[in-house]
């Protein structure tokens, strides 16, 4: 048997399983929050499957954060038109509605938008041209890295409660609400667990 941390199509194919059995939670419009979507997107670098995670430009909103492609809703737009829409306008990667597997919970960022969060398995991207004007890196995360037992830290909080680190590289620590869709997607798609993440705690810079 091919193991889906291996091989894409067996990722594909585990992943829409797995997807199709989570009970996904969609969170309510409410005054003053926003809409946007981000795309978990799975795609063979270097011989593995990987992730794409992005560091935004060093300008602008969220600037020099981690994140993953995606962004607001425009007016009429779905969360996975709006993915898929960002996915192409942000590195320049193509994926067609097919390539969705299935989407993971709603969260709730601190900047006062709703996060839908798509994973999306592309077989053959292409090479990706990331757009100057909102991406600084592009960088691919492979899965069993995603999946390893010491990519997860909890750092105890004075106030109480803990902060999630993802420790995805040697400089690269994320944390919620990007690091809290890396988490979930570990957790559900990657490992087979039930897991929420509307309730992480966010660190006092992702608010603005």
């Amino acid at each position: 048997m091919r193991d889906p941390l291996s091989d894409l199509a067996a990722f594909r194919a585990s992943a829409a399983v797995r997807l199709s059995a989570h009970r996904h939670t969609t969170l309510p419009d409410a005054p003053g929050v926003r809409r946007a979507a981000v795309a978990l997107c799975v795609v063979e670098h270097a011989g593995a499957p990987s992730v794409i995670v992005i560091k935004r430009a060093h300008r602008g909103r969220n600037a020099g954060q981690w994140a993953l492609p995606g962004g607001r809703l425009d007016p009429g737009e779905t969360p996975l038109q709006a993915a898929l829409r960002e996915l192409h306008e942000e590195i320049g990667l193509a994926a067609a509605p097919g390539a969705v597997l299935g989407r993971l919970d709603d969260f709730p960022a601190a900047s006062s938008f709703t996060i839908t969060p798509l994973v999306v398995a592309v077989t053959d991207p292409g090479p990706l041209a990331p757009s100057a004007d909102e991406v600084h890196s592009v960088h691919h995360v492979p899965l069993r890295r995603l999946a390893a037992e010491d990519a997860v830290r909890w750092v105890p909080q004075p106030g109480g409660g803990r902060l999630l680190q993802m420790r995805l590289g040697p400089e690269m620590v994320v944390h919620a609400p990007t690091g809290a869709l890396l988490w979930q997607f570990r957790e559900v798609v990657l490992l087979g667990r039930t897991a929420r993440v509307a309730d992480f705690l966010q660190p006092e810079w992702t608010r603005r």
